[in-house]
């Protein structure tokens, strides 16, 4: 008998290095025959050189166990190995070692100040990025040398002329004055004895570039830039070397003119050297130390952004304006890099966007940012890409470009925060598998550090209603566990005093529409909501109670600005935001009555907070918000249920809602909305009604009440509005508007018109449970629902989804009437197979193949 274990993973991250808790939970995954399952396991740490720590625990668990060990100090190492033992008593040989490395776990390991230039700059206008330096001497040969930096702004590290480290746009965007993130690189190979010299450069970023409506605002976090950086030497005499920023640093302008997240980046490649560190010249000048609180700086709970992918151009063609256009296939995130020789002097202008119109560029969907990057050539061959900017783009325009663009001249890189992928789904449908893809695409362009709404226009914010309901097809797709803790983490520290959520997290001013912060449903309960989600997906009960107060406050608000009808019937809602009826220059003005769903998420809500309260022990809380939820249900009944038994709001996502967040009194007033859903759907030809409340519940609304077919034909219907139209359209990212592109081919004329946007995406969540069968029983896959419900005239479909215990994996084919099913448990899991003739089979680990005939309702 084989039993294989992978190495120890540490809370969340992909690689522990830097880690920000002393005492960091344990996951690990084995592969052993089926059925077999873990009875106990060993842990070994080696720290520091000290003998090895055994524990053995008898315990089935594998994910997130807790830390048996002495807490590690800062800066600590250690080296850790998993064996585990069955049922059957065999034990297994030791996994590989994984290392973990602590950060600088308190305030006071800090002695590095944020220094910046010492000239005084415009603050409203876009400035000319500095770059800081220093030189420093290394005695002796080096043993390990840790580099700890953060930046007021964004930062690029360079020691001895050698980039440190693959990120981008780090330190990322968190509540700067609460949470300020820092990175830890090992830099010991970047080392040599002797005279050493340590740059960086900075910009802008999110700190002070200008950010969101009615042409931005700047300084939203202060209006001075500046590097913090905190170089740990350790050498093999035992002697120890600090360089850290501080005011006998140096700054000189960078040969980046300008950039800005929105505005795009303008570089003058004449004036780069690259000995810029290691060799200064009469340009550099004093430096100034800036306010920091050490206490703000936090270690990172997930993967940076990076580049992932690159993408050559499927086409270049000539414009009737005589520029280039380049079409790289698929709507990303990221930028150009150039490789190209131009004479001195000449000027090379890239502009981006989504879309091309009669030929050419079409950038009003861009709103005010200008998404254009400017190079300025010094004459030789040089590979160039900008630093500090991204954009969401499929075409781009070059213009001052000699001669033709050879293959490889023009690559475009995709760029986002760099999570594992842990969801796949095929079908036999290629539009259903380009849909996915689609959906895939959107979460990955949007996701840069924060979930973004789109990454093209002058927006990019994270909007909490968007997130809401698309964070459990986003927690299949990909492992995004660490990232949306940390922005929850931000979601709770901009939550106002009397429980109100923002509508985007982090905050920035929002003109008169966004401006002051008011509750709004749907978008302020991500704060109840999606911590339950990440649970169900990952297992971290830990997530629960770290945002348990944030849920709490927000649940309590609702419930006073409902008062004693339970009704929340007052105030400004977005509602079922973008129907389809909505009229462009208002999307808030829907179909289904706001107020309904404002009260449906209410009882769900609360209905939520009473489950984490049970998970966490807190039965008081328990009782209180499961009574508070049933009268919620209520009070929406009574006022919302016609006489005639149908809703007031006789709209699919009234109904959506109704079903999904269990509003019914029984299974025959379920039936009863189930059926009228049903006849809406059809009534409209298929075509989709529902805006963002309601969009992510209507196919399971119409499953769960027996439709499952009507939920087919709206999913593959092709006329517009509906996902499939997208996908005719040529798109390769869901859409903002069921009709951005309106079907004469010109974009739709709303202010709000985005390409790239995940909202509408959130079926994924369906497609993965229903047409391809896998979900969560129990959190975190300990416990898996195998349930495929085939229809749509698919002949067959697949999915799997990388679990926290490994691959589970499940495959239908229709053949003569016969359903043939083959799937995967992993190994400390277990699984229920729910067969369309009614059959349940309860498995265990291990590969399984299972027939059932069709019933005859059922396409064959």
């Amino acid at each position: 008998m084989t039993i294989d274990v992978s190495p120890p993973t540490f809370e969340h991250l992909p690689g522990a290095l830097g880690i920000g808790v002393p005492e960091p939970r344990l996951s690990w995954k084995t592969t052993a025959p089926a059925r077999w399952r873990q009875s106990a396991y060993e842990l070994e740490a080696v720290s520091d050189g000290g003998p090895p720590q055994r524990v053995r625990v008898e315990s089935r668990e594998s994910v997130l166990v807790d830390w048996p060990f002495e807490p590690l100090r800062s800066r600590q190492r250690a080296s850790v190995r998993v064996r585990v033992c069955g049922d059957d008593g065999v034990i297994s040989d030791w996994s590989p070692s994984a290392p973990v490395e602590t950060g600088l776990l308190h305030a006071d390991d800090w002695v590095a100040s944020v220094v910046g230039p010492a000239w005084q700059e415009d603050a409203e206008e876009l400035r000319r990025p500095p770059r800081v330096r220093t030189s420093f001497s290394v005695a002796s040969t080096v043993s390990r040398a840790r580099l700890y930096v953060s930046a007021h702004g964004l930062y690029e590290v360079e020691i001895n002329g050698q980039r440190v480290g693959d990120d981008a746009l780090s330190p990322g965007w968190t509540v700067y004055g609460q949470r300020l993130r820092y990175y830890t690189y090992d830099v010991t190979e970047h080392l040599a004895v002797g005279e050493n010299a340590i740059g960086s450069w900075l910009s802008d970023g999110w700190y002070r570039g200008r950010l969101g409506f009615h042409g931005g605002y700047p300084n939203l976090y202060g209006s001075d830039i500046g590097l913090i950086a905190q170089l740990e030497i350790e050498h093999a005499d035992g002697t120890r070397t600090v360089v850290a920023t501080d005011e006998s640093w140096e700054a000189a302008p960078s040969p980046i003119i300008s950039t800005g997240l929105y505005e795009g980046e303008r570089y003058d490649a004449r004036l780069q050297r690259d000995d810029w560190a290691t060799a200064p010249g009469r340009e550099w000048s004093g430096v100034r130390a800036l306010p920091v609180d050490h206490a703000t700086l936090i270690a990172p709970e997930g993967p940076p952004v990076r580049c992932t992918e690159e993408l050559l151009p499927v086409s270049v063609t000539a414009s009737a304006s005589g520029a280039w256009i380049l079409d790289f296939g698929q709507n990303i995130s990221g930028r150009l890099r150039l490789d190209v020789k131009a004479d001195e002097g000449r000027v090379l202008t890239l502009r981006h966007a989504e879309v091309l119109q009669d030929g050419e560029l079409y950038t009003r969907p861009l709103r005010g940012a200008a998404a254009t990057d400017v190079l300025i050539a010094d004459g030789s061959r040089i590979s160039w890409e900008p630093r500090f900017t991204i954009h969401g783009f499929r075409y781009a325009e070059i213009t001052g470009w000699s001669g033709e663009i050879a293959p490889g001249d023009v690559v475009a890189r995709v760029y986002h925060t760099d999570m594992e992928r842990t969801g796949w789904f095929e079908s036999s449908d290629p539009l259903l598998n380009r849909l996915h893809e689609n959906i895939r695409w959107s979460m990955r362009d949007n996701f840069v550090d924060i979930p973004t709404d789109c990454p093209q226009r002058d927006e990019r914010l994270g909007w909490t209603g968007d997130l809401q309901v698309f964070a459990p097809a986003a927690s299949y797709l990909y492992d995004c566990s660490g990232m949306l803790r940390s922005w929850l983490r931000d979601v709770a520290a901009e939550q106002l005093p009397d429980g109100t959520v923002p509508w985007y997290v982090p905050v920035i001013p929002g003109g008169d529409e966004w401006t002051p912060i008011r509750p709004g449903a749907a978008w302020g309960d991500v704060a109840a909501l999606t911590p339950w989600t990440l649970y169900r997906q990952f297992g971290d009960e830990q997530i629960l109670r770290d945002q348990y107060d944030s849920a709490k406050r927000w649940v309590d608000l609702v419930a006073r600005l409902a008062g004693p009808s339970r009704l929340w019937n007052t105030g400004f809602q977005l509602g079922d935001w973008l129907d389809p009826a909505a009229p462009p220059h208002d999307p808030a003005d829907a179909t289904t009555d706001r107020y309904l769903v404002a009260t449906a998420y209410f009882a769900w809500s609360s209905l939520h907070l009473a489950k984490a309260a049970g998970v966490l022990g807190k039965a008081d809380d328990q009782t209180t918000y499961a009574r508070l939820s049933a009268e919620v249900k209520a009070a929406f009944r009574a006022e919302y249920v016609a006489d005639s038994g149908l809703l007031t709001s006789d709209a699919q996502t009234a109904y959506a809602l109704a079903i999904e967040f269990e509003l019914a009194a029984d299974q025959e007033e379920l039936a009863r909305w189930g059926s009228r859903l049903a006849d809406l759907v059809r009534a409209g030809g298929n075509r989709i009604a529902t805006g963002f409340a309601g969009t992510p519940l209507i196919t399971d609304a119409l499953t769960h009440s027996g439709h499952v077919d009507v939920a087919y034909d709206l999913l593959l219907e092709r006329e517009c509005p509906s996902w499939m139209y997208t996908v005719l359209s040529g798109g390769t990212t869901t859409w903002e508007r069921w009709d951005s592109l309106l079907p004469d081919g010109t974009v739709n004329p709303g202010g709000m018109t985005s390409f790239n946007h995940f909202a509408l995406g959130a079926v994924a969540d369906w497609i993965h449970r229903t047409v391809g069968g896998l979900a969560p029983l129990e959190p975190g896959y300990r416990r898996i629902a195998f349930a495929p419900h085939p229809g749509g005239g698919l002949e067959f479909a697949r999915t799997a989804h990388e679990t926290p215990y490994g691959r589970a994996a499940i495959e239908w084919r229709l053949d003569e009437g016969v359903m043939r099913v083959a799937l995967t448990v992993p190994t400390g899991a277990s699984g229920v197979v729910s067969l369309p003739d009614g059959e349940v089979v309860e498995v265990g680990s291990g590969v399984h193949e299972l027939r059932c005939r069709m019933p005859r309702y059922a396409p064959v």
